[in-house]
């Protein structure tokens, strides 16, 4: 259950903030569909548009890093925060973009594992080795 009502089309049409908002959404995605998660967060237009452009910014301007890839780490990060509606959201977007069942088996096996070893580190407080801290020169 939301903590705040999602905005119908017929509301966000009403605030013109939101509005350009959703209408930029359908055109990059060329899709109609609004996601709930732009719905609830319409409440605030500011943070609406903050939001939408770090969107576009991060996971839909060219990168270093390909669409299916920056999908995965973001189901990574998702499923470490706990986030299920972003798990599933950004599963999706990956599956669209080519994420096979095996791929999708791999990474979840790299989460698993990852997860796995830094309860470990995290218990034995284990230091960083010289060699992997860039802070320091090993000329």
């Amino acid at each position: 259950m939301t903590t705040v009502p999602l905005l119908t089309d017929a509301e966000a049409a009403r605030i013109p903030a939101v509005k350009a908002v959703f209408d930029d959404i359908r055109a990059v995605r060329k899709s109609d569909f609004i996601n709930n998660f732009w719905r609830a967060l319409a409440h605030d237009p500011v943070a609406l548009q903050r939001t939408w452009d770090q969107i576009k910014a991060v996971m839909i301007a060219p990168g270093a890093l390909d669409p299916l890839t920056r999908e995965m780490i973001y189901i990574a990060v998702s499923t470490a925060n706990a986030c299920s509606y972003c798990v599933h959201s950004h599963t999706a977007a990956a599956r669209a973009k080519g994420l096979t069942d095996a791929q999708h088996a791999d990474l979840l096996a790299v989460i698993a594992l990852a997860g796995q070893t830094n309860h470990i580190v995290n218990a034995l407080q284990i230091p960083v080795d010289p060699e992997f801290d860039r802070s320091k020169s090993h000329a």
